[in-house]
Parts: C-alpha cells; sequence; structure tokens
C-alpha cells in the first residue's frame, strides 16, 4: 500500500484507485456521512459555468462529478489516470469522454480549456508543483482553475475531532463497507500529511 508522503509512486496510487473503482462513489457517501453531494454543488457553484464552455475535469474518478457538470451546457471532459476509474466512468456515463492522463504531463494543448478542477486528487500527485503547473498551461486566459481537497479545521476543537475521525473512526469503518480498507487508511494519511489551506494557497499563486 502506498503511504501518505510527498513521495507517492504512480503506478500504486493509480492500482488502489483500481480496486475501489466500483464502489468508489458508495463508499465515499457513506465515509463522508453524505456530504460529498455537497461538495460537488459547491464545486459546480464555483465553476460558474455557462453554455459552450469547455471543462476539464481532473482526476474525475468515474464521472460523477463531470456528468452534473454537463447540465448547465457546458462540454466536459472527465481525465483520469486509474484505468479502473475509466472503465466504471464510461459504463455510467457513455455520453462523457474519458481520458486516460497523468496529471503532471497533460495529453492536450495549451490553453485548450475555459474551466479546470479537480476535487479530491491533488494530494494523490507525486509533484504538486508541476500538476499546478500544468493546469494553468491549459487553462485559456481569464480562465478559473477549482480545486477541492480535504484540508484542516482552522478551530482547535473540529479540528481534534476531525483529526480523531480520520485516524480512528474512519479506519474502522472502511473495514465494513469498503472492498479495499487499506486506500481509505491512506486516504485518512494522505489528508493528515497535506499542507494547510494558506500553504496550499500560496503554491497556486
Amino acid at each position: 500500500m502506498p503511504r501518505a508522503n510527498l513521495d507517492k509512486d504512480p503506478a500504486e496510487v493509480a492500482a488502489m484507485f483500481d480496486a475501489v473503482a466500483a464502489k468508489y462513489d458508495l463508499t465515499n457517501d457513506i465515509l463522508a456521512v453524505g456530504q460529498t453531494r455537497r461538495w460537488r454543488r459547491g464545486v459546480r457553484k464555483a465553476l460558474q459555468l455557462k453554455p459552450g464552455q469547455l471543462v476539464l475535469d481532473i482526476a474525475a474518478g468515474t464521472g460523477t462529478s463531470a456528468a452534473a457538470f454537463t447540465a448547465s451546457g457546458a462540454g466536459v471532459i472527465a481525465a483520469d489516470f486509474s484505468l479502473g476509474m475509466l472503465e466504471v466512468g464510461k459504463a455510467r456515463h457513455p455520453a462523457i469522454p474519458f481520458v486516460a492522463a497523468d496529471a503532471l504531463a497533460l495529453p492536450f494543448g495549451d490553453s485548450s480549456f475555459d474551466r479546470v478542477t479537480i476535487s479530491f486528487g491533488l494530494r494523490n500527485v507525486a509533484d504538486r508543483m508541476l500538476a499546478l503547473a500544468e493546469f494553468r498551461r491549459v487553462i485559456k486566459p481569464g480562465g478559473l482553475l477549482v480545486i477541492c481537497e480535504f484540508s484542516h479545521p482552522t478551530l482547535a476543537p473540529l479540528r481534534r475531532v476531525y483529526t480523531e475521525y480520520l485516524m480512528a473512526a474512519l479506519p474502522v469503518l472502511s473495514d465494513r463497507v469498503s472492498s479495499n480498507p487499506d486506500a481509505y487508511r491512506y486516504l485518512a494519511e494522505s489528508i493528515r500529511a497535506w499542507p494547510v489551506q494558506e500553504e496550499l494557497a500560496a503554491d497556486i499563486g
């Protein structure tokens, strides 16, 4: 199992997501206590989508978010480096183009997209700064980048509860509801190792 540090092996991370692809959305809904729908709505609102725009959804997984983006009349390309996720996504959303892509070397030209978004995937890339540079490269001038990611609560009491859930409750729950509990232990560890909001904001610029 890949460990939660900044030197992630892409092949191991991809294999981990391949293993959980079939029940990924259901498991996440359970472990996040139904909050995933709220987070997806927040991303859609932040993207400010308009008909005719083109959106790149990176680390799109099974395409649940990408499918919702199309309701605005925007075009969407769903990209992921997990072939297992892409296979499930294509079966569920055949009208959406799914592309096998590495966030560190996106197979798209400069200034190709009006909007670029990544949800809960930036933690899993081997080089965060290179990925951010790629995101900037493929966005059109005046476009938007929207990143949705786990972080650390700023209020101390909430931070304590949050950390205890991540490191104690989430692994126990994942043993019961996931086909690959190790993947969710990795999730908890990677969130704990992730930079605080201010550091990530500085990286994005």
